[in-house]
């Protein structure tokens, strides 16, 4: 197993993410402003990576959460949000400054209210294959 294109890959979604133009103006993070934030932003999540070696090589598949949140009412601005992050993301070809990316896959999603339903949060997962 390799943990070696982490980093790189952090990299490629944030790239991927922050070009999208469905998403100009929508700020892509990988942690929560100050005060939790207001708006409606998007945020690189935890991940968890398993080994997907074979007799090729070393490999790895990364289970990532991207994360919109959102304080406007409804789940309207939030849902249309995360249809892009999963537009964008989706069998994306992306090239990584460490290892190669085989494929990144939509997994699911989880939408859910918080702080008495004034935020909204959708957890995305997706799945990407990595070979190093």
């Amino acid at each position: 197993m390799s943990y070696a294109a982490a980093a790189a890959l952090q990299a490629a979604v944030f790239q991927r993410l922050t070009g999208w133009p469905d998403l100009a103006g929508v700020m892509v993070l990988d942690a929560v402003p100050a005060g939790g934030g207001a708006g409606t932003f998007v945020l690189l999540g935890p991940e968890e990576v398993r080994d997907a070696s074979d007799l090729s090589g070393d490999g790895a598949e990364h289970r990532l959460v991207v994360s919109v949140i959102s304080d406007a009412t409804g789940f309207l601005a939030a849902k249309s949000v995360a249809v892009a992050v999963s537009e964008a993301l989706a069998g994306a070809d992306v090239p990584l400054t460490v290892g190669r990316l085989v494929g990144i896959e939509f997994q699911k999603a989880v939408a859910r209210r918080l702080e008495d339903g004034e935020v909204r949060r959708i957890d995305l997962t997706f799945r990407a294959r990595v070979e190093v």
